[in-house]
Order: structure tokens, then sequence, then C-alpha cells
């Protein structure tokens, strides 16, 4: 019924809402931050936090991965996200953002160790470039309907109200995961 390459478009259709959040988010991230009080350089710094979280979990959240399934540690990501989100929608001032970001860094981490190791898993060896191919564009997709669904959405029902519209797609694309995603007992049988 289904394809060998299936597991991995239903893994990048699980992604793909998670992406094009991430999109929406980003595009309008630095101009909430400077509304919210922050210089250019303060915007630097919130995002740099972020991203020296991701250094230090990955490798944290590949083990976790590797221990408990990639099922597990993606839609970990997916709470941590709606939790990112959710401060984006209730921060009054930038200096909130500090500690939000370093969730997201953390929740980045585990998107990072476990989607690609995920894509990995589903697709037959002779076709992991194919998959990952498929993978990267998933992630390009999001970040194109992104961005424009983000200047769209903030320019017409502001900040908090787009933040809150991520929080409630990524509410749904867990039930899609966790429903459309292999276990990590049922993905052996796949490779």
């Amino acid at each position: 019924m289904f394809s060998k390459d299936s597991g991995v478009y239903i893994a990048c259709l699980a992604i793909l809402p998670l992406m094009i959040c991430s999109g929406i988010i980003y595009s309008i991230l630095p101009l909430y931050i400077v509304s919210l009080g922050a210089s250019r350089s303060e915007v630097g710094l919130v995002y740099a936090c972020g991203a020296i979280a991701g250094v230090v979990t990955s490798p944290l959240w590949g083990h976790l991965s590797d221990k408990k399934g990639r099922k597990v540690t993606l839609i970990s990501s997916m709470v941590l996200f709606i939790f990112v989100f959710s401060g984006y929608t209730l921060s009054k001032h930038y200096s909130q953002l500090y500690f939000i970001q370093i969730v997201e860094g953390v929740a980045w981490g585990a998107l990072g160790a476990s989607s690609i190791a995920l894509i990995a898993d589903l697709a037959p060896i002779e076709k992991r470039g194919k998959a990952m191919g498929i993978y990267n564009s998933t992630w390009n997709l999001g970040w194109i309907i992104g961005p424009l669904a983000g200047g769209f959405l903030s320019d017409h029902i502001g900040f908090r109200y787009t933040f809150f519209i991520c929080v409630l797609i990524i509410v749904a694309d867990i039930c899609l995961t966790a429903l459309a995603i292999p276990s990590k007992r049922k993905m052996g049988a796949i490779t």
C-alpha cells in the first residue's frame, strides 16, 4: 500500500508545521524584540543565548534520541516550542526573552538531534541521500511559507496573536506526530 519512501514523507509532513511556525517566528521576532525595548545589540544577544543553549544540549538530546526513540525526542521538542511560543505571547519586556531563547535553543537541539536521525531511520540505506533532500526541502518550504505568513499575520493581527496561532498549530502538530510517526520498536522493522 505504501512505498518504502512513505515513512520519510509522513515524517516530513509532521515536521512541516513546526518549520512553518519557526519561519513565522523568526521573520518577526527581531521586530518584536525591538518593540519590547531592546537595542539592536541586545537583539543579537537574545539570539546568542538560544544558540548557546542549542550547542550545549544537542549532544544530550542526541543521546536521549538513541535511548528513548526519535518520536519521544521530537515530541519533547514540540512541547518545548509550545512553551517558547507561549512565552513570546506573554512577554512584556525584552529581558524576559533571554530565558525564552534559552528554552528555544534547547528545543532546537532536540529537534535537530531527533529529526535527522528519524529520517535516516526511515529511509532505506540506498535512498538516504534522497530522504535527506526531501527533509531539507521540508525545512525550506516551511521557511518560505512561514515568513510570508508571519509578515502578513503580524501586520493584520499583531505579534502576540501571531505567536498564539503558532501555539495552536504546534498543539495540532503534536497530535499528528504522535499518530503518524512509528515508535522505536516499529521503526526497527522499517530500516
